[in-house]
C-alpha cells in the first residue's frame, strides 16, 4: 500500500507520518509541501521523495493520502485527492466553513473514496472504555456532560484567521464535540457561547465557553481555550465528565503520564500510554486495505463537529443561543 502526506504545516503531520512508517506493508511514497525547505527537511528525515506540487504526489499511484495543511487548504487538497481516486484522511477541523466541508464530502462520495476526519481522541483507550460503559448502560440515562480542551496557543498560521478560520474555538471545540456526539449517539440541538481574546498578544479568540443542548435532552459545557502558558508541561487536557442517572464518569485523555521533577528542567510530564495518533493511522490504513465503503470517523462526523464551532462563533457575536438548523 502506498500513502503520501500533503503539507507539514500542521504539527500532527510528524506523528502521523511516523505512525505510517511503523505499519508493515505500507510505503511512504512521498511528501508534498509548498514550503520547499520544510518539505525537503521532512522528506529527508523520513527517507522519502519530496514534491513541491501535490498533484505530482497524487499521480504516484497512491492508495491514500494524509492532508495536514492549513485549514483553509483542506478543501483544495481533498478535492484533488478525490479526483485522483485516492482515499483521504483529513486533519481537523474538516474545513473552515460548513459549505466547503459538504463539498468535500460530496466529492469523495462521487469518486468512491473514503474521507476520514482525523479525530484521534476517539481512539484513546479511556475514551473507548467510556463509550462502552455508556452503551452498556452502566451510567443509566445520560443527563449532562462537562468537557475541556485547554492547550497552548500554537502561534504561526493558527492565529491567522485567513488560514485557520478562527482561533481556539474552531481548533479545540471539534475534538470534544465529536466525542460527546459519539458517546451519546445524539446530535447537538443548539449552542450558546462566550468567545473572547483575553490572553495572547495576537488579536485572535483564545478563550471560549460553550453550552450545548442535545436533541435527547442532554446538556453539556465545554472550555475550549488556549489558556496554557508556554512552559506548561503538556499540550493540553482533554477531559470529559459524564453525569448519568446511575453514576458519574470522569475521563482524562492526557492522564497516561508520569510527573517528572528535575533540577535542569523543573516539572515535566513523561508520557507512557497508548498513542492516539498511531491508532488513528492504523485504522485509516485498515479501512483502505479492507475495502471499507465508509471510514470509521466520517466526513459527516467532521462536518457535525465543525458546525458546533461555527454555531459558537455566531452565538458569541449575536449574544444569543444558535439553533443548529439556522446554520
Amino acid at each position: 500500500m502506498k500513502l503520501g502526506v500533503i503539507s507539514f504545516a500542521h504539527m500532527h503531520a510528524f506523528s502521523y507520518t511516523k505512525a505510517l512508517q511503523g505499519i508493515e506493508g505500507v510505503e511512504l511514497a512521498g511528501i508534498a509541501d509548498p514550503v520547499e525547505d520544510r518539505g525537503r527537511k521532512y522528506a529527508e528525515y523520513f527517507g522519502t521523495a519530496y514534491y513541491q506540487d501535490y498533484h505530482e504526489l497524487l499521480s504516484q499511484g497512491l492508495d491514500g493520502v494524509i492532508v495536514t495543511s492549513e485549514n483553509v487548504h483542506h478543501k483544495e487538497h481533498v478535492l484533488a485527492a478525490a479526483a485522483a481516486g485516492v482515499h483521504v484522511l483529513c486533519e481537523k477541523p474538516l474545513s473552515t466553513n460548513i459549505q466547503d466541508a459538504q463539498v468535500m464530502i460530496d466529492a469523495c462520495k462521487a469518486s468512491g473514496v473514503l474521507l476520514q476526519t482525523a479525530f484521534p481522541v476517539r481512539y484513546h483507550a479511556a475514551v473507548v472504555r467510556a463509550k462502552q460503559m455508556v452503551d452498556d448502560g452502566k451510567l443509566g440515562r445520560i443527563l449532562a456532560m462537562k468537557g475541556t480542551n485547554r492547550g497552548r496557543n500554537p502561534g504561526g498560521w493558527f492565529i491567522d484567521p485567513e488560514l485557520s478560520g478562527g482561533g481556539a474555538v474552531i481548533d479545540h471545540t471539534v475534538h470534544v464535540a465529536d466525542i460527546m456526539r459519539w458517546i451519546t449517539g445524539a446530535e447537538v440541538k443548539d449552542v450558546y457561547a462566550e468567545v473572547d481574546h483575553l490572553i495572547s498578544e495576537s488579536p485572535i479568540d483564545d478563550c471560549g465557553i460553550l453550552t450545548m443542548e442535545f436533541h435527547n435532552g442532554v446538556f453539556a459545557t465545554l472550555d475550549c481555550s488556549w489558556s496554557r502558558n508556554k512552559e506548561f508541561p503538556t499540550w493540553g487536557d482533554v477531559t470529559l465528565e459524564i453525569v448519568g442517572s446511575a453514576g458519574t464518569l470522569s475521563v482524562n485523555a492526557t492522564s497516561q503520564k508520569l510527573h517528572v521533577y528535575t533540577d535542569d528542567s523543573g516539572y515535566r510530564h513523561h508520557a507512557w500510554g497508548d498513542s492516539m495518533d498511531v491508532s488513528l493511522i492504523r485504522d485509516f490504513v485498515s479501512s483502505i486495505s479492507s475495502g471499507a465503503t465508509e471510514a470509521s470517523v466520517t466526513g459527516e462526523d467532521g462536518l457535525k463537529a465543525l458546525a458546533v464551532a461555527v454555531a459558537a462563533y455566531r452565538s458569541s457575536e449575536s449574544h444569543r443561543a444558535i439553533t443548529m438548523s439556522e446554520l
